[in-house]
């Protein structure tokens, strides 16, 4: 069977090769392992066969800790097992990794290493898990590239069933599952001929069964509990030799070799960086560039991390090397890191001396670790007195731990493609992006690289996509810093970044822009004006969504935009690449029926006769700047910390936050998402006072509290703004003569339209009309964002305790103290959210659950749960998901212990 080259993310490397390969797989979802588990679910469904001919049982448990329940009981009754992970939910399934690695049952957990919940939540990737089971007595086989977690994922399948010794296959969470990579796809006669059919005949022997019953898991009292640890020492001595006779096994196969230490650089290095996962893969490609400019430097790659080889970790090194840093991705408060340890105890052991050993850390919660990071290593490796434990990628001016590194240093060659894209969150920037990696990558020679940075809020936040495609294999597992491609999808981030900054000389700008080609060069803001001048930088404009709204695509500018690109970028021949772009649309929209399909077609035609170069000025002509980041009113901590995460939307870099700045222990101000003003709708709702009937349905379903409505005296309309609107009070709860307002916060608003739908107004005049309905944002922003502020400022709230908060209307008037929210537009759970606030907010505490309520509630870097007037409001915390009501419940006893013990103390001292 001939192998395909494919183009597909980390993730589907994995499950690929783990579906064809089990049995029975038992998941539950956390991110960024959740797809594997999906793909595996769907494959299952749509009847898709395992090596041995059978389709494998896919099955999703209440918790992480019920799926290692059910691979545990799969595995002991002779089931080839797996289930994917991450984060805390490998941490639930401790206790049955005990259990699974002391019976010496095979099975294979893929791991998409993700960091802890500590002083915050993150999604993000580093070490910090699988370091925390590192005692199971499971194996940890790394992998740094999406063609490394394909061949190794086979190789620990092989691997565990020839020495029974359960793996675990782990890889960056994020920056490797969600790459998207151009490999060589493993048959399934590659895989059979790797799995022996002998050893899985073994283990089905060893299957619990009453045709021949045996007893597993006896308690075990002082007089043999410590040997029956001590009785299978013998497998975990044999599994290095193991795994590497897995590795030869696989290169005879493909081509491709692999060692449990992979040595890369000079022969006689002086210096040697030690790493493991998507670092090895930034540091062999700074190693290639460093040696070729005359250095003597390598990288040791960790491959098999348990059980550790000291010897084959020894015999790996160049004898030349005298100095050695070990670079781990996780923090031990308090002591040393794991892989530091482990070297500073394989050297020792095996005598070696004479070696400069130190140790860093680098790269948590997927901080990023370029070239620039490698070089400032091997830098301060050159020093007379190197710190021997030190962080890299931050600024610590506190412990003083960071090392210096040039930002400036880059290894990429001007023969690759490097190309940026600016999205909104449900645009489909992502999407397109993806297919436009596979269709490169695919039906060209090059080889591709996708990589997409969100923020772990939901739709309306900013998505960077960075895509590289050129001659060689790409190594470049960090963010792009250099691009001669960038596109910006939404105008309005103009306004907030500079989208330009790594633009390159000569670079090609494309921008999605609500502006006759005409008016396009004076829009743009200096800062945007000013680097197309100094760099002649090539800029194209287009209406995206004019071309989607007039071909039925809606919001949806994915199409349009990836047309765009192709057209422009040279990367294939035009009609070569509008043949390829259709191709993908009848793959990826066939299923949604042949009119989805004609209206991307019409897009995509439609696109090229809207695109245009727009010539740049001789000189900057615009008077636009960019504002500051947050208002000179904010608070003090929201303009030096809050305002410093908003600089680089997107980036995740974050190098400019000194440690300094940070609370010790995760604990930030509420009340910050008033400051943010993201301006993500194109289109905001307008209120129209006479067709309005008062009944605040719009203010209950907003789900980001934007809209709002207050009654008041007419009297304060003498210092209303000209545009501010009013209409006098319906009903008999207000005094007489008394105004009503019902106002939008512009900047604020996601565009959703849940009020315009909810809305039960009719305009008798021209009845498509309602009392509430959408508006261009642009023309409305400034305006609106004044009345807005009156009405925040100047307009009081009403008594709650004249309100009847027991209906809509009543309750709508009270203040929301969850406000403007990063939820997905149009949520349907913060209304509920919003309500409750209003309702109790006042003496409330919030035991939150993880999942979206964390994201939208307490997500960095500006927090919608907030305070009113008297500094009262809800006070949050997250402990973890499986914990929730627990959590809660403790919050309720210390409030009913300390109620209790007031009163005690009151009757003590009622004398």
């Amino acid at each position: 069977m001939e192998r395909r080259i494919v183009t597909i993310e980390g993730s589907e490397a994995a499950a690929s090769v783990a579906h064809r390969l089990s049995e029975v797989i038992a998941i539950y979802p956390i991110t960024p392992s959740s797809g594997m588990g999906e793909m595996a679910d769907a494959w299952s469904a749509a009847g898709r066969k395992n090596v041995w001919g059978t389709v494998p049982h896919v099955i999703e448990m209440q918790s992480e800790g019920g799926a290692a329940g059910a691979l545990h009981g799969a595995q002991v009754t002779g089931a080839l097992t797996t289930t994917f992970t991450a984060s805390q939910g490998l941490l639930l399934m401790i206790p049955d990794m005990y259990k699974i690695a002391g019976e010496l049952i095979p099975c294979v957990m893929h791991v998409s290493a993700r960091a802890l919940a500590t002083h915050a939540l993150s999604i993000f990737g580093d070490h910090s898990d699988v370091m925390s089971v590192r005692q199971t007595g499971f194996a940890l086989l790394a992998s740094g590239s999406t063609q490394e977690i394909h061949d190794l994922a086979l190789v620990a399948h092989a691997a565990t069933l020839a020495t029974r010794v359960p793996f675990l296959h782990f890889f960056d969470g994020f920056r490797s599952t969600h790459e998207v990579g151009k490999i060589e796809e493993l048959t399934d006669d590659d895989l059979r001929q790797m799995i022996d059919d002998e050893l899985v005949w073994q283990h089905r022997q060893r299957r619990l069964s009453p045709d021949a019953p045996v007893l597993k898991g006896t308690a075990q009292n002082p007089d043999v509990y410590f040997q029956g640890r001590e009785a299978s020492n013998r497998f975990y001595d044999a599994c290095p030799g193991a795994v590497q006779q897995a590795m030869d096994r696989f290169a005879a196969l493909t081509g491709r070799r692999y060692r449990l230490f992979d040595y890369v650089g000079a022969p006689d290095a002086d210096r040697v960086v030690v790493v493991m996962g998507s670092a090895a893969e930034v540091a062999h490609e700074t190693v290639e560039a460093l040696n070729a400019a005359g250095e003597k430097v390598g990288v040791l790659k960790v491959r098999l991390y348990r059980p550790f080889s000291a010897a084959r970790f020894v015999e790996a090194l160049p004898a030349s090397v005298q100095s050695i840093a070990v670079l781990d991705r996780t923090k031990e408060p308090g002591a040393g890191e794991p892989l530091f340890l482990d070297v500073v105890a394989a050297l020792e052991e095996l005598g070696v001396s004479g070696k400069r050993l130190v140790g860093g850390r680098y790269g948590l919660g997927s901080k990023e670790f370029n070239p620039a990071m490698v070089k400032g290593v091997f830098d301060e490796l050159k020093q007379a007195r190197p710190k021997k434990h030190f962080t890299v990628g931050i600024v610590d001016d506190v412990t003083h731990l960071s090392i210096p590194y040039d930002p400036a240093f880059s290894t990429e060659g001007d023969d690759v493609t490097r190309a940026i894209f600016y999205g909104l969150g449900s645009d489909g920037t992502v999407g397109a992006n993806r297919n436009s990696i596979k269709i490169i990558g695919e039906e060209t020679e090059n080889y591709a690289q996708g990589y997409f940075v969100f923020d772990s809020r939901k739709s309306g936040s900013m998505t960077v996509s960075h895509l590289r495609f050129g001659p060689r294999p790409i190594r470049s597992s960090y963010l792009i810093d250099r691009a001669n491609f960038v596109a910006c999808h939404q105008a309005v981030f103009l306004e907030k970044i500079d989208v330009l900054e790594k633009a390159t000389e000569g670079a090609t700008f494309l921008l999605n822009i609500q502006e006759p080609r005409e008016r396009v060069w004076d829009s743009l803001p200096r800062h945007i004006q000013e680097p197309i001048i100094r760099k002649k930088i090539r800029l194209f404009a287009i209406d995206a969504y004019q071309v989607a709204r007039e071909t039925g695509m809606g919001g949806r500018i994915n199409t349009v935009m990836q047309t765009c690109f192709f057209a422009i970028s040279n990367v294939l021949p035009r009609e070569d690449a509008i043949a390829r772009i259709k191709d993908a649309i009848k793959k990826t929209y066939g299923k949604r029926g042949e009119e989805v399909v004609k209206r991307n077609f019409a897009a995509v035609d439609q696109t090229l006769e809207n695109l245009h170069e727009i010539p740049a000025a001789a000189s900057v002509t615009s008077t636009v700047v960019m504002p500051p980041v947050v208002s000179d009113l904010a608070p003090e901590f929201v303009r030096k910390v809050i305002a410093k995460m908003m600089e680089k939307p997107g980036d995740l870099v974050g190098d400019h936050i000194p440690v300094s700045l940070l609370p010790v222990d995760g604990t930030f101000p509420t009340g910050t998402t008033r400051w943010e003003k993201r301006n993500i709708a194109l289109e905001i709702p307008v209120w129209d006072p006479e067709t309005c009937i008062q009944c605040n349905k719009c203010v209950m379903v907003c789900p980001h509290a934007v809209i709002r409505s207050k009654v008041y005296p007419e009297a304060l309309l003498a210092a209303a703004p000209p545009t501010f609107k009013s209409a006098p009070a319906r009903g008999r709860d207000f005094p007489e003569g008394s105004h009503f307002t019902i106002q939008v916060a512009p900047e604020d608003c996601t565009g959703c339209t849940l009020c315009v739908v909810v809305c039960p107004a009719k305009n008798k005049r021209e009845t498509k009309l309602k009392a509430i309905n959408m508006a261009s944002q642009p023309p409305l922003r400034e305006p609106e964002r004044v009345n807005w502020e009156f009405f925040l400022d100047q307009v009081p709230l009403p008594d709650r305790r004249e309100l009847k908060i027991n209906t809509v209307k009543g309750a709508q008037f009270l203040e929301p103290l969850f406000e403007f929210s990063g939820a997905c537009e149009g949520c349907g759970e913060t209304p509920y959210v919003k309500l409750v606030s209003q309702l109790f907010g006042d003496r409330m505490l919030v035991a939150n659950a993880t999942g979206c309520s964390s994201i939208y509630g307490g997500n960095l870097p500006t927090t919608p749960w907030t305070k009113n007037a008297a500094g009262r409001g809800p006070a949050w915390c997250n402990s973890l998901f499986e914990d929730n009501a627990e959590f809660g419940l403790g919050m309720r006893l210390t409030v009913d212990k300390h109620t209790e013990y007031a009163r005690e103390l009151l009757q003590q001292l009622r004398e």
